[in-house]
């Protein structure tokens, strides 16, 4: 099911010319038309006011979300891509960057920013996910491999978000579905949908309280050594 939705948002993305670069759409967070008026309604609101610290998705539709938190002075943390390294956090502070632009872009974000593990991470006041797709009822669908919801439960492992810490995404409007989602325990459910013309808080469900460890391959564990790190602690 999930999988249909994405196939289906995506093609629509397309067809609609609401897409943006990079092409195509598909197997990725989608870049949409309206990201920047998305972000700027994201920051209009109280949630955004007053959090100091910010995780975000490095994708490109979350960019403008990026560069305005650093502008704003708030610090931003990005997850290494896939968690591969123990030092598994990326610290972008906006009191020691000079240009913000290059330290948000993906590739910039590893030369201009600080790798850390989760024992240097701030307490985060507010998430900022990328979807493909979201419900009315919060149910977020990525692009399918996890590890949005994998970098969630590692910082509520280290006791950085907790059940109030609010979790946001910027879409398009054509990204809002209608679809059931069938939802776990582990799946982040989103508190804010901003897109480019309104700000939904749906009533959504709990979070994770943590790592679902029987969710997670051998293989994964492996390869991702802050969860070796857990699982052992």
């Amino acid at each position: 099911m999930k999988e249909q939705i994405r196939e289906r948002v995506w093609d629509d993305l397309e067809e609609s010319g609401v897409a943006r670069f990079p092409f195509p759409p598909h197997g990725r967070i989608p870049n949409f038309a309206g990201a920047d008026d998305a972000a700027d309604r994201l920051a209009d609101q109280p949630e955004w006011a007053a959090a100091t610290a910010i995780k975000a998705n490095p994708d490109a539709p979350q960019l403008p979300v990026r560069r305005r938190a650093l502008r704003n002075g708030k610090t931003v943390y990005m997850a290494v891509p896939r968690l591969h390294d123990e030092r598994c956090f990326l610290k972008l502070d906006p009191d020691t960057l000079e240009d913000y632009d290059a330290a948000t872009t993906i590739s910039g974000s590893s030369e201009h920013g600080e790798q850390v593990g989760p024992e240097a991470v701030e307490e985060i006041d507010l998430i900022v996910s990328g979807s493909v797709a979201v419900t009315a009822d919060g149910d977020r669908i990525g692009k399918g491999e996890g590890y949005s919801d994998l970098e969630y439960a590692v910082l509520r492992e280290f006791g950085l978000v907790d059940e109030s810490t609010t979790v946001a995404t910027t879409v398009h409007s054509r990204q809002l579905v209608d679809d059931e989602v069938d939802t776990g325990e582990h799946d982040v459910s989103m508190d804010l949908i901003v897109t480019p013309e309104e700000v939904r808080r749906p009533d959504g469900g709990g979070q994770p309280d943590g790592i679902d460890w029987e969710l997670l391959s051998e293989e994964r564990l492996e390869e991702i050594p802050v969860l070796k790190r857990l699982r052992e602690r």
